[in-house]
């Protein structure tokens, strides 16, 4: 330790105390399950002959849920469905809040702007088993959208149009909520740098592309960042909701799959599971460093 953190070690020790519940939950919760990662490692665990501990202790050492992982073609067909539509989601919805928000912030009227606010930000607080069901209504074989265009598709049971349904959906809950912290950003810039521009004759368009993303592009670079650290995150809860058996080909991911051999129709098989997860772990580590890297080298932001 540095002699100026020594110093501001002593100066402010007895506020070091309020970490000590965050850091026992931390270890609890966070640290402590990872013990289980073991799992993984262990071949087949008789866990209805013996307590969890025993058939722990009795697996033998094995490495083949992992062999399974690279050699089998249907999980590395669920591992090309999660990135698929992590990216879509990424590439098509990541830059919509940001435009959201600086639309919001432009708006004057108060009231009409905590209006906006208020709509856009509610389908946050809807579960997905609300959001799907009202959508299977909506977009039924004889349902409101089928008819007003006078076609017949089962939305949720073609394997082409699923994923992009899931982004769309997502879109539609989420974009209002992931405004928020680009609003918090642009309302700190210094409206100074506003009527220098419209003093100037800059039009609101030029007004944003010139000084209002420029001014948050560190947030906007933090966001991504921790975006990127969830590309093998395609969103379980979803993807659970809206799958159907038509669309188990392309719909599938590692969330769910991982669901399936753990706790669901084909459960038990904890160590793939756990195996599979902490595949999916190790490539989420390895894409958060490598952009904070990049952005460091590029943008010269980054968030450590």
């Amino acid at each position: 330790m540095k002699k100026h953190e020594k110093v501001l070690f002593q100066r402010y020790k007895s506020l070091y105390l309020f970490l000590i519940p965050a850091v026992v939950l931390a270890l609890v919760f966070s640290y402590l399950p990872m013990v289980g990662l073991l799992m993984g490692f262990k071949g087949e665990m008789l866990i209805g002959r013996y307590g969890p501990i025993e058939a722990f202790l009795r697996a033998d050492w094995t490495f083949e849920h992992f062999i399974k992982i690279f050699s089998d073609p249907t999980i590395g067909k669920y591992i090309l469905n999660t990135l698929y539509i992590s990216i879509l989601k990424i590439v098509i919805l990541f830059p919509l809040p940001v435009f959201l928000a600086v639309l919001i912030a432009d708006v004057r009227n108060k009231g009409f702007s905590t209006f906006v606010q208020s709509m856009v930000f509610l389908p946050h607080f809807l579960s997905w088993v609300v959001i799907t069901g009202i959508f299977k209504d909506l977009l039924a074989v004889d349902g409101p959208i089928n008819s007003l265009f006078g076609i017949d598709v089962y939305w949720f049971g073609e394997p082409a149009i699923f994923p992009w349904l899931v982004v769309a959906l997502n879109g539609w809950k989420e974009i209002g909520y992931s405004s928020i912290v680009y609003v918090a950003a642009i309302l700190s810039i210094d409206v100074s740098l506003y009527e220098a521009a419209r003093m100037d004759g800059a039009s609101k368009t030029r007004q944003a592309f010139s000084i209002t993303i420029p001014m948050i592009a560190s947030t906007i670079i933090t966001m991504l960042i921790i975006r990127l650290g969830y590309l093998m995150e395609a969103g379980f809860e979803q993807v659970y909701t809206m799958i159907t058996p038509y669309t188990y080909d392309s719909g599938q991911i590692i969330g769910t799959y991982v669901y399936e051999i753990s706790l669901g129709e084909m459960g038990g098989q904890y160590g793939l599971s756990t195996a599979v997860g902490l595949f999916n772990g190790i490539i989420s580590l390895i894409m958060i460093v490598s952009a904070n890297y990049i952005s460091k080298k590029v943008a010269q932001e980054g968030i450590w």
